[in-house]
């Protein structure tokens, strides 16, 4: 077993061990292991079976994982995204008023753009032409429509006719327990321990088996229950609808700078990449992660990425394929824990949420604030995400407000072909589909 492992994951030219590998995949499990619970409890909310979406995360983490295990040897583990998946379930289906067949759908084929993108070698093109302040603006806003759903989903926000929105019952059983959760986390993850998310999940879960009336023991083993009621169901003609082309693009642009800023961060971690942030079997990674997303969408996971979490592996020792590929046979083992994901109330994975938006709020630390064209652009973008409760609209009016801001104050040598086109496309949008 030893001599096929060094054969197919070269341990000992990536100096390390069949030990230390299975150690690293372990670590990456149970720091990404939360996608179970809270992937489910997200796309719920648009009415998809809890249980067959429970099954289908665990089972299209592992394929993409294993994947890139053994296709590019990478210590990379994929799962569904988080941002994409609230995207669609708040976004897409909530506000837009898609049902989860077509939303589902529309994630499909932005997905599919993206992997035309890694297959034409067109990906790395647009992410050196698209600016960063977009860049970071898209993932901030993204962040902060994440987080605004957490708040909401334990209660601490709540609709208000007179302004819109207004704080709830703090004292609630829902937004004490919720806010337990966060606080868990945060201290956890800036301890540096790994597990944090995993840890507040659970320890909530068990709070509200004991104090909520509304929660109700159902086991914790059985057989992975059916998958068909989402299996086939996804509707990819509907979804190619006009009015949903824009979201269809957004989900490529987010799956673009998302899974492409993960890949170069893990394996710079990892010591693998040089300079230019090339690493070996780049192709096949690139290739991998954009067709895991279209996966995701066909089998109604949403759109799968690389998780930053692997990077807790790589931290570990982790450095081939191996410890990718151990991720993915956890996430078959557990697969059979179905019951679970009934017990995990909506308020438990509020903290994970509020976590990822904080995460992904930093990035605006990459803006040049003392430019107020970058500025601007990069505080539309990221604001208008939630308050228009729309990744589209925020993404577009990014764009849009990039070119006229460069334009109008005479810097056209910040302005390329890429931008210019992107914008001219959303105007077009605002003014020929949403008008209508």
């Amino acid at each position: 077993m030893n001599a096929l492992l060094e054969k197919i994951f070269q341990l000992r030219t990536k100096k390390t061990t069949v030990g230390t590998e299975v150690i690293a995949g372990c670590t990456t499990f149970l720091t990404m292991v939360y996608i179970i619970f809270v992937n489910p409890s997200i796309l719920s909310a648009a009415g998809m079976d809890t249980s067959a979406v429970f099954v289908l995360t665990c089972l299209v983490t592992a394929f993409a994982s294993i994947l890139m295990g053994l296709l590019a040897n990478l210590p990379i583990a994929l799962a569904p995204a988080m941002g994409l998946n609230a995207f669609f379930a708040y976004g897409i289906c909530g506000a837009m008023g898609y049902s989860w067949q077509i939303g589902m759908g529309a994630i499909f084929w932005g997905s599919l753009l993206f992997f035309a993108l890694s297959l034409f070698k067109v990906r790395h093109w647009l992410i050196e032409h698209i600016p960063q302040c977009l860049r970071a603006g898209i993932s901030a806003g993204i962040g902060l429509f994440i987080a605004f759903m957490g708040f909401k989903n334990m209660g601490l926000v709540v609709s208000s006719p007179a302004t819109l929105l207004t704080i709830g019952n703090i004292l609630s059983l829902d937004v004490l327990l919720g806010s337990l959760g966060f606080f868990i986390i945060i201290i956890l993850a800036a301890r540096n321990f790994h597990a944090a998310v995993l840890i507040s999940i659970l320890a909530v879960t068990l709070l509200a088996l004991w104090l909520d009336p509304n929660i109700h023991y159902q086991g914790i083993i059985s057989m992975p229950p059916d998958v068909t009621t989402v299996v086939g169901h996804i509707d990819l003609a509907g979804s190619l609808n006009i009015g949903i082309m824009g979201v269809i693009f957004s989900v490529m642009i987010v799956s673009l700078f998302d899974s492409s800023g993960t890949i170069l961060a893990v394996t710079d971690k990892a010591g693998i990449s040089d300079e230019k942030g090339r690493f070996p079997k780049m192709r096949q990674a690139l290739l991998v992660d954009s067709l895991s997303s279209a996966l995701g969408g066909l089998f109604g996971t949403s759109s799968v990425l690389t998780y930053i979490e692997s990077s807790a592996g790589v931290s570990v020792g982790g450095r081939t394929g191996l410890t990718a590929v151990v991720v993915g046979i956890l996430f078959l083992i557990v697969m059979f824990l179905s019951p679970l994901a009934h017990l995990v109330p909506s308020y438990a994975t509020s903290g994970a949420l509020i976590f990822v938006g904080i995460l992904m709020v930093s990035s605006l630390v990459k803006v040049n604030w003392s430019d107020l064209t970058e500025a601007t652009s990069a505080f539309i973008t990221a604001l208008m995400m939630p308050f228009a409760f729309a990744i589209t609209e925020g993404v577009a009016l990014g764009f849009i407000s990039y070119v006229v801001l460069k334009t109008c104050t005479g810097k056209f040598k910040d302005l390329n072909p890429c931008v210019v086109i992107f914008a001219l496309l959303f105007v077009l949008k605002f003014i020929f589909i949403d008008s209508h």
